[in-house]
C-alpha cells in the first residue's frame, strides 16, 4: 500500500479525522479526538498503530517490519514499516484493531457524535 491508499483506508473509518499536531510530517488520525494511528512518509512509509500488549509482542516476534512504537508507549503501540513482510491484508487488520481498541474506550456520549 502507498500513502494515498493507507490514508483513504484510515479516513474510511467512522468519525476518523486527521491533523498535524507535532509537525508537518507526522499525520495523526483520530476518532473523538483520540489517536488511533500516526503515519510518516519521510524516508520510508511507516505507520504507528495502537495494539493489545500481548498481541504486540506476538506480532513483533513474527514480523521483522513490526517494531515497538516509535516515540510512543512501547507496550501499547507498534510501528509498521510498510512494504516489508506485512502484507496489505494484515496491515488493514492491524488498522481495524487499532481503531476498535480506541473506539471501545469511547464513552457513549463520544460515540453519539461519530
Amino acid at each position: 500500500m502507498n500513502f494515498k491508499e493507507l490514508d483513504s483506508y484510515l479516513l474510511s473509518k467512522q468519525g476518523a479525522t486527521f491533523d498535524y499536531p507535532f509537525d508537518e510530517v507526522v499525520r495523526v488520525y483520530r476518532i473523538a479526538n483520540k489517536m488511533f494511528a500516526l503515519m510518516m512518509d519521510e524516508k520510508a512509509l511507516s505507520i504507528n498503530l495502537k495494539c493489545d500488549p500481548l498481541y504486540s509482542l506476538e506480532l513483533r516476534s513474527l514480523y521483522e517490519s513490526i517494531k515497538a512504537g516509535y516515540h510512543m508507549n512501547k507496550k501499547h503501540w507498534n510501528t509498521v514499516s510498510v512494504g516489508g513482510d506485512v502484507d496489505d491484508e494484515l496491515l488493514k487488520e492491524l488498522i481495524d484493531h487499532s481503531y476498535e481498541l480506541v473506539y471501545g474506550k469511547l464513552s457513549k456520549k463520544e460515540r453519539v457524535f461519530l
